[in-house]
């Protein structure tokens, strides 16, 4: 980064709640400014930018709908614009809508490749510019040991998230000779609302398959994407580090 006395800035999509808002906290513990993203939940996010707030760095909410590459676009340029430059992008935002695939229609399919994947792409595109400007920047997009490895019942999941790791060896190999890394990082089974409303025996049939043996948290996750958005992470791109417990081994 050229401007020494300017403090890094970064975006998180979907920062409000869960896996985006630890991220959010561990990067401004890190003395990274902060743009929470959310689409619909502003009470959740206007919390996060307190408490990010509280961490002694600046923070904003940025309302923005990620499956719009108008408001992908905009939502980059005012980030960027609030905090002077933009270091870090975290593709972070997500949904589901898992079903068998008897079962799923077009719509959940493409729901879900709206969200995840085409959100991520817009994203990149819009920061690209300016990072290759800058001559600097961090890109991680948030993918699933799912896209890895699948999962029954969640097919349009799966392929929006081994989209995510394509994404990113692709737009590693086109950044890297401008100073802009791009990796992902594959969370496994992580503790989150949706994990929390799982039945009991669901969770232990997922907890059978995780050689740790416990469910892993949000800020195990926000630690690896602390990592790769460092500065001292400057030579690992194109990667998919596996937050995991041993899942995918």
């Amino acid at each position: 980064m050229s401007e020494q006395n300017i403090r890094p800035a970064a975006l998180v999509t979907g920062g409000g709640r869960g896996i985006g808002r630890a991220i959010c906290l561990e990067l401004a513990k890190a003395g990274f400014n902060v743009c929470v993203n959310y689409a619909s939940s502003s009470a959740a996010a206007e919390q996060t930018v307190a408490d990010c707030i509280a961490l002694g760095v600046e923070a904003v909410a940025l309302q923005a709908d990620v499956t719009s590459p108008a408001d992908c676009q905009n939502l980059v340029d005012t980030a960027a614009k609030t905090f002077g430059r933009l270091d870090v992008l975290v593709n972070n935002a997500g949904v589901t809508a898992d079903k068998l695939i008897l079962r799923m229609q077009e719509e959940d399919f493409d729901k879900v490749i709206s969200a995840n994947l085409k959100g991520a792409f817009f994203c990149c595109k819009a920061a690209c510019k300016l990072m290759m400007r800058q001559r600097y920047g961090r890109i991680i997009n948030i993918s699933s040991v799912v896209g890895l490895h699948g999962n029954a019942g969640q097919s349009n999941y799966a392929a929006s998230k081994a989209g995510l790791i394509g994404l990113t060896k692709s737009l590693a190999k086109e950044f890297a000779a401008r100073g802009v890394t791009v990796n992902a990082v594959a969370p496994g089974f992580i503790g989150t609302d949706m994990t929390d409303a799982m039945p009991e025996a669901a969770k232990q049939a997922a907890l059978g398959s995780v050689p740790a043996g416990r469910i892993g948290n949000a800020e195990e996750v926000a630690a690896a994407v602390a990592f790769l958005a460092g500065q001292s992470a400057g030579y690992i791109t194109g990667q998919v580090l596996c937050v995991d417990g041993g899942m995918g081994m």
